[in-house]
């Protein structure tokens, strides 16, 4: 089940009695632990007395304990395992199809209790990764209780966050402002979910408007090297010398260490070079997206950049890059390099 929907139908009338949050997305996973924790133990000063925590995986035998206490104080009581190991996956094989399905072993015990909780107890059982869905207990809890499949989020989907938080926040934004926070996501080497939450949060703090523009998000997002480094990218697509190279000295002035710069200028120069050859087999603009795994929008404009350049301008390029990469590693040259890549790249 997804984020979105787990978090609705919790929403919904009676909540199981059994819950696994599990995936390799930690913000959405946090999320839905409060949300129950709320849903289940409304008033926190109860909390101390109904609440029995494990940060990790207990044995067996302390669990079912735990899982058997009467309450006391309260109405209830509610079991929360973070890292619960037993719902791990086991390591993947070349025939992973053909490996039968791992045995429980001690977990074997817990099956009929998760099944038939007392009517007094809740279990809430957390993993950051993916769980192994062939173990009885896995789909014990999935047949008696909810599974919130937790997937991590990519630039080309982080869209459907970023709506469902605006909504909660009670705020739109600006199409430019949506452009700008797409394509400084989609440069980021990995998206943390918990980052972006805490600028958006910023912009609350920022400004009272309704509608978030495009300042406001550059405003908030200022102190990242990703929107210095996104608008040296947008310069090189531009093909825009002057621009481009004042932007690549002040990435270097503000601390963005070259290997980042050439990651991503390599990174950037292969999209444009992919885009391009897709574009000339016939792939539509529309279509980019699809097949390069990037958000539509930020495709299709990398793919209107792809066409001012020539495949050869791009090959020479990567080369350059490589040689780059070598010769500023070994400490046998300075900046002066990237700026020649630069300036071939933009050079019309």
């Amino acid at each position: 089940m997804t984020y979105a929907d787990f978090m609705a139908s919790l929403a919904k009338g009676e909540p199981p009695q059994v819950f696994l949050l599990a995936g390799e997305e930690s913000y959405y996973t946090r999320r839905a632990e409060d949300a129950i924790l709320r849903r289940l133990l409304p008033n926190p000063e109860n909390r101390a007395d109904a609440l029995i925590r494990y940060e990790e995986m207990p044995s067996i035998d302390i669990l079912m304990e735990s899982l058997e206490t009467a309450p006391f104080f309260t109405d209830k009581v509610v079991v929360l395992v973070r890292d619960a190991a037993i719902f791990r996956a086991g390591k993947k094989t070349e025939e992973a199809e053909d490996v039968p399905a791992p045995k429980d072993t001690g977990a074997d015990r817990l099956i009929p209790l998760l099944a038939d909780l007392p009517p007094t107890t809740y279990a809430i059982f957390t993993l950051a990764a993916k769980p192994d869905k062939r173990r009885k207990l896995y789909q014990t809890v999935e047949k008696y209780g909810r599974v919130l499949e937790s997937e991590p989020v990519r630039a080309w989907n982080v869209e459907g966050w970023l709506n469902g938080r605006l909504r909660e926040m009670g705020r739109s934004m600006h199409p430019r402002a949506r452009a700008f926070f797409l394509n400084v996501v989609g440069i980021m080497p990995t998206i943390s979910l918990e980052f972006l939450d805490r600028q958006l949060e910023k912009l609350i703090l920022y400004t009272d408007n309704a509608q978030f523009t495009e300042d406001d998000l550059r405003a908030a997002f200022s102190e990242m090297p990703e929107v210095s480094v996104f608008a040296l990218m947008d310069a090189v697509s531009a093909r825009d010398v002057r621009r481009a190279l004042d932007l690549l000295a002040r990435c270097r002035a503000d601390g963005v260490h070259f290997t980042v710069l050439l990651a991503l200028l390599v990174r950037h120069v292969h999209q444009l070079w992919q885009a391009k050859r897709l574009l000339m087999s016939g792939t539509p603009p529309k279509g980019l997206g699809k097949v390069m795994g990037l958000h539509p929008f930020i495709a299709e404009k990398l793919g209107g950049h792809a066409k001012a350049f020539s495949e050869a301008t791009l090959e020479h390029a990567i080369l350059a890059l490589a040689d780059a990469d070598y010769l500023l590693k070994t400490g046998q040259a300075g900046d002066e390099l990237l700026e020649d890549v630069v300036i071939r790249l933009c050079r019309k």
